[in-house]
């Protein structure tokens, strides 16, 4: 046997043994990828596992993520710090090696994969940074950004439909370096794929503008090298479709739908051993395929050491860019941001959705790497910025994106911009269609990624497109995320406060904006950078607490003056980002909402149920617990009680009068 089939090989016993010592997860893709797996890290792969971050590596994505067992192994193999312990904890609380892949828990794995077709949209996206970085810096003799994005899929990730959308768009940009390998095994959970899933997908991708290369034997690791080599040579973004037995060379189960989900048994762990003539103890590892995979990390520590001179010379001959690039792959902003008064600056009535429109350009006037756009829905939602024309096939070094009409592949492309680095992503679209998107803001959320979220139409605002595109459960569903800051922002003030968080906190932000105009208010705007402030305050102790975010802080502010006349002391609090309150200590908490006041009224036009945690079971909420109505918003806000008005009932209900 040779070495390179040995390593094959190992490669399915590892992980086949992983699965065997956690008694769950799924043997049989990693299995049947394997050849693909090693084609791909042993003679094509540009990577450093000493210098795991190293900018201009290839990435490699595993897009389905529950053959976690697989990257596991291969890291283990190729020196990223993986152990034998490691690998026998698969599966285990706390262990490195969870039953998904995360990124930021595990060394080496570039995206959280799992959510099939999340990771094949993550590929187009890193192919997307790349492209665009390399547009920008490259200069004739130095490639500084020249790396390829490889990505394993399988019948499912070919099934969903964001896999749809991102193929797609990769096509219509012609991301040549983007080479996605489909691991054609034909079984899913409940049996063959045929029971639902039929069609050409070569045919697919063929008429999304791919190049589509066809393996006769996906278990050849040959075979797939000769079609990697042959894929990086076109200009199109190519699907190599390799047909692969699920759970190869175990006798009792490859081929069928057992070998998915569940352990192969130690009996047939043993059978499939001997069958591959490998060692039959468990976890073991032939010395001469250490000594083999040893050379891979030596040939990327050597393709480092050359890039990095490469850089150097580059550096001396384009000390600018050199400069700038520095700025592009830094987490600080390249200005005083905070202290930029002029970029705070708004006065006299809009939408925020306009206001947030121009805090994004003087934001692009002041940071170079803003990368993102809109599906479809830019003129409407502001997300252009007006400097930059759109980043295409023909124009790689544009910062605007026409994402098209595909909000769920704009989110996972999103993430993956961000986990690349070197740009800073946004995404934007109605408020209402954050819902085919939520599965990758949830992940932007739980890879800790700053992607910025443009969410525009905010309520029932929205008017007469009626029930359909008013959210009203959106943001409580999006509050519900750990780790994200949703931003309903009341004017253009505290819209730049939105934009400057985004960019600063470290963690993906959400800017909610209106369609109607709203005033603007006397706040300096950098008070709303700790979630919530007093906008307005009585002399002494309030006798009820008013609080809102966005539109409905107008409500508010109209109630305030006519409590006074009542002889109610209000103190009127606007409350943008719940979750930046939260962060805040609690003697800040207290300095807003004191504890003493339990007379409180929250209004929001949305779903009542966030507000509960701030007003408590003595106070009221004014939201909107069903779905809106087509007409003119200026007759909905009445009809569904956002009124100054009936803000002063409620007070005064709660007050006890």
């Amino acid at each position: 046997m040779s070495i390179d089939q040995k390593v094959v090989n190992t490669i399915r016993i590892l992980s086949a043994e992983q699965v065997q010592a956690a008694k769950s997860g799924h043997p049989g893709a990693p299995m049947g990828i394997a050849p693909t797996a090693y084609a791909l890290w042993d003679k094509v792969m540009k990577y450093n596992p000493a210098d795991p971050k190293w900018v201009n590596r290839d990435r490699y994505v595993l897009s389905g993520g529950h053959g976690s067992a697989l990257i596991y192994t291969l890291l283990h193999l190729y020196g990223f710090g993986l152990t034998i312990e490691d690998l026998k904890n698969f599966r285990q609380l706390g262990s490195k090696t969870p039953g998904h892949p995360e990124y930021g828990h595990t060394v080496g794995v570039e995206t959280t994969t799992g959510p099939l077709g999340q990771g094949f949209a993550n590929a187009v996206g890193f192919a997307m940074a790349e492209a665009h970085i390399a547009a920008h810096f490259n200069r004739e003799g130095f490639p500084v950004m020249d790396h390829y994005t490889f990505v394993t899929c399988g019948d499912g990730d070919m099934m969903e439909g964001i896999s749809h959308e991102a193929a797609s768009l990769a096509g219509t940009l012609k991301l040549g370096k983007l080479i996605a390998f489909y691991d054609k095994n034909g079984i899913t959970i409940e049996g063959s794929t045929d029971i639902a899933f039929r069609e050409n997908v070569g045919a697919r991708f063929a008429a999304y503008g791919w190049q589509v290369i066809q393996v006769e034997d996906g278990n050849d690791w040959q075979q797939v090298l000769a079609a990697a080599q042959q894929a990086m040579q076109d200009e199109r973004p190519s699907l190599v479709i390799c047909p692969t037995v699920i759970g190869y060379g175990c006798p009792a189960k490859q081929g069928t739908a057992a070998a998915h989900g569940e352990p192969l048994g130690p009996d047939n762990l043993l059978e499939t051993k001997k069958n591959f003539g490998l060692p039959l103890d468990d976890f073991a590892v032939l010395p001469e395929v250490y000594e083999h995979t040893k050379l891979a990390a030596e040939k990327g520590a050597k393709a480092q050491k050359e890039w990095e001179a490469l850089f150097a010379a580059y550096a001396k001959q384009y000390p600018e860019l050199a400069a700038e690039w520095k700025v592009w792959f830094s987490d600080e902003l390249p200005c005083d941001l905070l202290h930029d008064d002029a970029f705070w600056a708004f006065e006299g009535s809009n939408a925020t959705r306009n206001t947030s429109g121009e805090a994004l350009n003087r934001l692009a006037a002041r940071v170079p790497n803003l990368f993102g756009g809109s599906a479809d829905l830019c003129p409407s939602n502001k997300s252009n910025m007006k400097n930059s024309g759109y980043f295409s096939a023909e124009d790689r070094d544009a910062n605007n994106i026409h994402f098209g009409i595909r909000e769920h592949a704009m989110s996972a492309i999103c993430n993956a911009m961000a986990l690349h680095g070197g740009v800073r992503p946004y995404a934007a679209t109605f408020f209402v269609f954050s819902d085919y998107m939520k599965n990758g803001i949830r992940l932007s959320a739980m890879m800790k990624q700053k992607v910025t979220y443009i969410l525009s139409h905010d309520s029932i605002g929205v008017g007469e497109d009626g029930p359909t595109h008013q959210p009203v459960e959106h943001l409580a569903g999006l509050r519900a995320i750990p780790g994200l800051l949703v931003f309903r922002p009341a004017d253009g003030k505290e819209t730049a406060a939105a934009w400057y968080v985004s960019q600063t906190d470290g963690r993906p932000t959400c800017i909610v904006s209106t369609r109607q105009n709203l005033p603007t208010y006397d706040e300096d705007g950098r008070d709303a950078l700790k979630g919530a402030y007093i906008l307005s305050d009585c002399e002494g102790t309030p006798d009820v607490l008013l609080m809102a975010s966005g539109s409905e802080v107008e409500q508010i502010m109209a109630a305030q003056p006519i409590l006074a006349e009542k002889g109610v002391k209000a103190r009127v609090i606007s409350m943008p980002c719940m979750e930046l309150f939260k962060d805040q200590d609690a003697a800040y908490q207290e300095s807003v909402l004191p504890h003493a006041v339990r007379a409180r009224v929250a209004v929001e036009a949305g779903v009542t149920m966030p507000w509960y945690q701030f007003v408590g079971l003595d106070g009221a909420v004014i939201g909107i617990d069903t779905f809106g109505q087509s007409g003119p918003y200026k007759k909905l806000f009445p009809l569904y009680g956002f009124t100054a008005e009936h803000v002063v009932e409620e007070a005064l209900r709660v007050l006890g009068k």
